[in-house]
């Protein structure tokens, strides 16, 4: 195989989830001249999109922002996780002779604390939160500080990798909580909100709009997630991890979750629809099952095709400028069970035509673990439905 076809692999999708996303906006709003009165002069200000949904702020409501915040604020937490990390013993020292020379004087590893510092919110008046997985990464115990002072012992109830969501809960009860939104109705360019606690500054608000929707785990520079991110350039820091995203009427649109440390003005959050589902399982059972098929594969273009076509290495020829080419297909799993092969083009999943990776990635994880779903595939020029029955993702294979 090529060196260029290898580099392929960067793009290779090891099929496991998707998710919604979406985005929200803000416009100039002018005055109309009515009748041969000359126009009135009228500030230029920006305010909320005029309501298509009930759920936008009414025109000429300059406060939303902080009417927004006031609501959301009091649900918002800061969560303090420590875990211990052990320091093993220099490789030199591990020398049988040093080992006899030194006897009882070896040095003795101390264990090191390392302590992180992130955002939540409160789902429900009991003390259910949410937050993202890496802020309680390797932590069974943290601490919640409540924006009334009050700082409570928190149980890690479950943490999904996968998706980087992770729920919390505290011993408290008649605590404010945060109203849901719906990420994918949002529209990009409207307004985004991000509260959180960034560099230990506690209940920190920041503003701007949703930039794009939709951004893959590869593109957001995670590609071990399996996550389709909102895009926003509203302020997020180091410390926002796992804080709300919310948009012009103070609903959770999304939790905040990374920034890239090459760029200014690229936030990333969790589609609130993909974190609500995930922490309604974690609350459940403890754990979330994704469904899987066992493939990797790649999105075609022409120039992706005449460099695979002109490979001898690759073994695949490709007939097809679109679609979705399956390049691998994982040993003992559902899609080689079911009999899809390295060459098959995706062309529809669970009956809905595909046209990139991440459509299939959401279409299965739309599916049920266990259940059917047609795929179906242009295989040498013919096309062939195949029955395939995901299985749960195995989170080894993440590594």
């Amino acid at each position: 195989m090529s060196l260029s076809l290898k580099q392929l692999t960067v793009y290779l999708t090891l099929l496991g989830l998707g998710g919604g996303a979406g985005v929200l906006g803000s416009r100039y709003l002018m005055a109309e001249p009515q009748g041969v009165n000359p126009p009135e002069a009228v500030p230029a200000v920006l305010e909320p999109l005029a309501p298509k949904r009930s759920n936008r702020p009414a025109p000429g409501n300059l406060n939303f922002i902080a009417q927004a915040v006031e609501q959301v604020g009091p649900a918002v937490v800061r969560i303090d996780a420590a875990r211990q990390i052990s320091q093993d013993v220099p490789e030199p020292f591990r020398n049988p002779f040093f080992r006899r020379f030194f006897g009882n004087e070896m040095p003795v590893p101390e264990p090191r604390v390392e302590r992180g510092t992130g955002s939540g919110f409160i789902l429900e008046s009991d003390g259910r939160i949410i937050t993202n997985a890496h802020v309680i990464d390797g932590a069974d115990i943290v601490k919640v500080t409540l924006k009334d002072g009050r700082t409570l012992e928190g149980r890690v109830l479950g943490a999904d990798p996968v998706t980087d969501v992770a729920i919390i809960k505290i011993e408290a009860e008649d605590l404010p909580t945060v109203r849901l939104g719906k990420a994918d109705e949002l529209i990009p360019g409207e307004w985004a909100i991000a509260i959180g606690n960034p560099l230990g500054l506690d209940n920190t608000v920041t503003v701007g709009i949703i930039s794009a929707l939709g951004r893959s785990s590869s593109q957001v520079g995670v590609p071990e997630k399996r996550v389709s991110f909102i895009q926003t350039d509203a302020a997020i820091n180091p410390g926002n991890s796992g804080g709300p995203l919310l948009n012009a009427s103070g609903e959770v649109i999304g939790i905040n979750t990374a920034i890239r440390a090459n760029a200014q003005g690229l936030g990333f959050a969790i589609p609130i629809e993909t974190a609500q589902r995930i922490a309604e399982q974690l609350f459940e059972k403890g754990r979330v099952d994704h469904p899987y098929l066992g493939i990797q594969m790649v999105t075609l273009t022409p120039e992706l095709r005449k460099e695979i076509n002109q490979d001898q290495d690759a073994g695949l020829k490709v007939t097809q400028d679109q679609g979705v080419l399956i390049v691998r297909v994982v040993p003992n799993s559902p899609a080689q069970q079911a009999g899809l092969e390295p060459g098959d083009i995706i062309q529809e999943v669970g009956g809905k035509a595909i046209k990139t990776a991440s459509d299939v990635q959401e279409e299965v994880e739309a599916s049920e673990v266990g259940a059917n779903l047609d795929i179906e595939v242009n295989r040498q020029g013919k096309t062939k439905t195949i029955l395939v029955k995901p299985g749960a993702f195995p989170v080894n294979q993440l590594d």
